[in-house]
């Protein structure tokens, strides 16, 4: 492109698109990103949507929620910032209350996931309205505002079935209603070079036709193994990038004492369950399960994942956990273990969104 790719993400998180634009080596600009951080304004919302709603400008708006902004500090956007080139007037707080108009137009690509949260609030009606509520409406609301040449829309994969199928219906009419050409397939982190059972709903959305047929990416030949990015094998600094890929240069590294599991909760760890819920105990696994969000809490080995080093049971690193979402070790940590292990949790697997990216792009003649 002569241009640089302008871009907008909401629920940004630690930024997986745009790293993927960064892995890509695809000149871009990020115009906004918005996420709050899993923390509240000062006062109820009830009153700042009443307050929001006697304002007539944008700047009125942007100044009223700046004065209800938070004390508590948003690692979610200290982790951004410190990784990407944004100023810092430019990340939002909340999506409910991003108005997305003085963004109309000057967008590429807009990509975002909404919490699965709120979908059994979901109507049967017919177009925008119908998702009112649930912070997929808000996802919604934004494409229509800001008009994006494409967007990219992420969710698990049980949203496709949720209440019998219902809900991905809503999804789909709502999306249909804004006039974009749609495309939409799970796809499994493991199948695109990453070492995790990961499996996402994508939703590509075209304002206009593409200049050739969008198919979603062709699935790659898997080359590590989870051991591969643990720190004992490959230390900080030796996980980069290649052109695209991801080049390993192992070389052995001590692993912190304070990710090893004491002798006290080891049992725990590793029963298999209790009150009727069992799940075999699996550690050393080649592939690893889904990360999640709560990884700073101690989960049994049946549904979390532990590694054995130097013979003794241990939880993975926040940098492995990273590297699990297909982030090098440029990647800056700038939070605590607690937060970054929420963060990666919640995170997109970059690797993933390098290859809808890439197909975009090809589909786009950018």
């Amino acid at each position: 492109m002569e241009n640089k790719l302008k871009v907008g993400t909401i629920f940004s998180g630690i930024g997986a698109a745009e790293f993927a634009l960064k892995r890509l080596n695809i000149p871009h600009e990020i115009e906004f990103a918005c996420d709050n951080g899993e923390i509240d304004y000062v006062i109820p919302e009830s009153e700042v949507e009443e307050k929001i709603a006697t304002l007539k400008t944008v700047e009125e708006k942007k100044a009223f929620l700046s004065s209800v902004m938070p004390k508590k500090t948003n690692f979610v956007k200290q982790s951004y910032l410190a990784n990407y080139d944004l100023k810092e007037e430019n990340f939002y707080f909340n999506v409910r209350h991003f108005d997305g108009t003085p963004y109309r137009d000057k967008i590429d690509l807009f990509i975002g996931g909404s919490p699965c949260q709120s979908f059994t609030l979901l109507g049967y009606q017919k177009g925008l309205e119908e998702a009112r509520g649930t912070l997929f409406y808000e996802f919604a609301r934004l494409v229509d505002e800001i008009q994006p040449k494409v967007f990219i829309y992420e969710n698990v994969q049980g949203l496709v079935k949720h209440d019998q199928g219902k809900t991905w219906e809503v999804v789909q009419r709502v999306f249909n209603s804004l006039g974009y050409t749609l495309y939409h397939d799970i796809v499994d982190a493991v199948e695109h070079g990453i070492p995790q059972k990961r499996r996402r709903i994508f939703v590509i959305g075209f304002k206009n036709k593409p200049c050739s047929e969008f198919k979603f990416p062709e699935k790659k030949k898997l080359n590590f193994t989870m051991q591969d990015f643990l720190l004992e094998n490959t230390k900080e600094g030796n996980f980069i990038a290649d052109g695209e890929n991801i080049k390993i240069k192992k070389e052995k590294s001590v692993v912190p004492d304070k990710y090893f599991l004491s002798e006290r909760i080891l049992p725990g760890i590793m029963c298999e369950g209790t009150g009727g819920f069992s799940m075999k105990p699996e550690i050393d696994l080649k592939i690893a399960r889904p990360l999640m969000s709560t990884m700073h809490k101690m989960h049994r080995a049946g549904e979390d994942n532990y590694v054995t080093t130097n013979g003794k049971i241990r939880r993975l690193a926040p940098r492995e956990c990273l590297r699990l979402m297909g982030f090098t070790d440029d990647f800056k940590i700038a939070v605590s273990d607690t937060q970054m292990y929420r963060q990666a949790g919640n995170s997109v697997v970059v690797d993933v969104l390098m290859g809808l990216i890439k197909e975009i792009k090809r589909s786009m003649g950018w």
